[in-house]
């Protein structure tokens, strides 16, 4: 079995995704030992987002990519029992259930579960912004 990173460059669906995390310095955090479960936006998510903006500030693009990350492997089930989870920026992601479907943050899952050696990959169809952490929920989170 491989590592996230390892995991990632495979698939050929992260190829922003790794790029960013090689910018930000974070790649081998995540080709270390975990447990991390990784929120990962596909390529397609980030087509939403104006990805040279994010891109151009080093702290905030490590700060928005510590954002996808979660201390130890939780697979979708163990997400869906949370109302939110604290990632690695400190900010914490909010758990939902929007017609009939999970929705963490402003993503919704494309593929769960995906295992690697130091975690999980949890594939998602947006790209978190932590400057709204928290504000699906009332500032609750």
């Amino acid at each position: 079995m491989k590592d996230i990173i390892d995991t990632l460059k495979t698939d050929g669906s992260f190829q922003t995704l790794l790029s960013l995390l090689e910018s930000a310095g974070l790649t081998e955090r995540l080709h270390g030992a975990g447990a991390f479960t990784l929120f990962a936006p596909n390529d397609e998510a980030f087509t939403r987002v104006k990805v040279e903006v994010i891109a151009a500030d080093k702290d905030k693009l490590a700060s928005l990519l510590a954002y996808h990350v979660v201390k130890g492997a939780h697979n979708s089930a163990q997400i869906a029992e949370n109302d939110h989870l604290l990632t690695e920026s400190g900010k914490s992601l909010s758990v939902r259930t929007q017609g009939g479907r999970l929705v963490i943050d402003n993503a919704q899952y494309v593929r769960t579960d995906i295992p690697c050696d130091n975690g999980l990959i949890q594939v998602i169809d947006n790209v978190f912004l932590p400057e709204f952490s928290g504000w699906y929920c009332g500032g609750c989170c």
